[in-house]
């Protein structure tokens, strides 16, 4: 580890390059399946992913349109005019010899979005974002003196999007690419499920004891949160070390080993140059209307931000704000709540949620487990507020809706869990008990409260569990004249 203080004397830059799959049903240029999560090898394939000769790509126009959503999900609105590029480069899992992408005139031109880091906002600038074909995959088998090539996931249609080098920390790292994968999912654009490699994350780090940048690294295909946190925090620590014996960074792209939790060299870093772009002949420019923009304008979903706005009037904190949003489905949910039953019952439910929700977005799946109407959610939570129902026999409604559906009120009542708010009936358990237990009704008059727990029990006990309890104690008072 390094010294904290010869660590403060380096300003630590980063950038981050995120790819994002883009969730139409076929890929970029050919008419084949865009989801190869459980293919076999080289199944999902076609002559123009393999690049015969004479294949001729045409645009997926969903895929435009998802970029076009995209574009306002960056907080900027698409190029009216851009094209395609062809980006050469040899490797075994590209078989055309060059990839469709864009380099100069793309899609998405500059936006940002704003995230937080310990209570601070903090703007992260957006260089560019554009429209690209993804490679292949190519298997190095241990301990084999070959590699094997699967095609299916080329042509996958990807967004790259492309920060300024904005961050300065591993914390602010994270939380960029975090707001990435939310913006991309509440807008629709992509499944950005993580544990399937809809998103991934190149970090670039640099660090210098001067304003001038220093030499970077290029960390390549994260697909965790977490390791492009560790990953800078590595990449940090190592250019310093480096720095610090008198030796240079080399410019390089870097591997993240998770099992070691470091960075490993893996090539030398191209230039633009080195790619020798040339527009792509086969497919024509694309040029939209304004027509075509506002449609789509129009058409948004709300964005994450749009419900932190929205959920300040439920009056709770930012964590439990951010699980909620961590589903979409949830945050759309407490959102209908609010406006059709107000703050009170959407808080509630909001909570109920946090109970009945899977939230790590690097699981296979981070979906509700909630599937209960929304008029049956908000006539449990009036059951609640109504003092028909405590908290915790609500929850064991909740879990009967979900296994099985119905009615809450029928099901509290078929359970036997609705309480007793007749005051007339209540008070008159409560002086038959008070009679009954006469040392603890004089305990209560001393001033010794912690009677009235005992007392309220023998209520709940007469009344079979029905009796409100908050009745009952105020009956207790009342009927003890304190």
């Amino acid at each position: 580890m390094i010294n904290p203080d010869v660590k403060a004397q380096y300003t630590t830059t980063i950038g981050i390059e995120c790819h994002v799959q883009l969730k139409t049903n076929t890929k970029l240029f050919s008419a084949v399946s865009n989801d190869a999560r459980e293919a076999p090898a080289n199944t999902l394939v076609s002559h123009i992913d393999f690049g015969l000769p004479g294949a001729l790509p045409v645009l997926n126009q969903e895929a435009l349109h998802l970029a076009v959503k995209a574009a306002f999900a960056l907080g900027t609105e698409p190029e009216r005019f851009s094209k395609f590029d062809r980006k050469h480069y040899f490797y075994p899992d590209l078989p055309k010899g060059y990839q469709i992408s864009q380099f100069d005139e793309p899609i998405i031109g500059k936006g940002s979005i704003t995230v937080q880091v310990d209570g601070q906002s903090k703007v992260v600038g957006i260089t560019r974002a554009h429209m690209e074909e993804d490679a292949g995959k190519s298997t190095h088998p241990a301990g084999a003196d070959y590699s094997m090539v699967d095609l299916n996931r080329a042509g996958t249609p990807l967004l790259e999007i492309v920060s300024e080098p904005d961050m300065h920390s591993s914390a602010e790292a994270k939380a960029y690419a975090y707001e990435l994968y939310l913006r991309m999912r509440y807008a629709d654009v992509s499944e950005a499920n993580l544990y399937y490699g809809n998103m991934r994350f190149d970090v670039n780090v640099s660090v210098s004891k001067t304003e001038e940048l220093g030499t970077r690294s290029e960390t390549k295909n994260l697909n965790s949160f977490k390791s492009v946190e560790k990953a800078v925090d590595y990449e940090v620590e190592r250019q310093i070390a480096l720095l610090e014996k008198g030796e240079k960074v080399v410019q390089e792209t870097r591997g993240w080993n998770d099992d070691k939790q470091s960075t490993f060299s893996q090539r030398s870093k191209e230039n633009a140059d080195d790619y020798r772009y040339m527009p792509d002949p086969d497919i024509p420019p694309i040029v939209l209307d304004e027509a075509y923009i506002a449609d789509i304008k129009a058409a948004m979903p709300l964005l994450p931000d749009d419900y932190r706005a929205k959920f300040a009037a439920i009056d709770i904190d930012n964590k439990v704000v951010a699980d909620i949003l961590a589903v979409p489905e949830s945050a759309q949910l407490v959102s209908r709540v609010l406006d059709a039953a107000g703050p009170e019952h959407a808080r509630r439910i909001a909570f109920w949620l946090m109970l009945n929700s899977v939230t790590d977005p690097e699981a296979p799946t981070a979906t509700s487990q909630t599937q209960v109407p929304d008029e049956q959610l908000i006539k449990l939570s009036q059951l609640v507020s109504g003092n028909k129902l405590s908290s915790t026999a609500a929850k064991e409604v909740l879990a009967e809706l979900q296994a099985k559906g119905g009615d809450a009120e029928a099901i509290a009542a078929d359970q036997n869990l609705l309480q007793e708010s007749d005051e007339a009936a209540i008070a008159a358990i409560v002086a038959q008990v008070l009679q009954t237990n006469d040392k603890a009704a004089e305990d209560i008059k001393n001033g010794e409260m912690k009677a009235i727990g005992f007392i309220v029990g023998q209520v709940m006990k007469q009344s079979q569990g029905k009796a409100n309890p908050a009745l009952a104690q105020q009956l207790i008072k009342k009927q003890l004249g304190i």
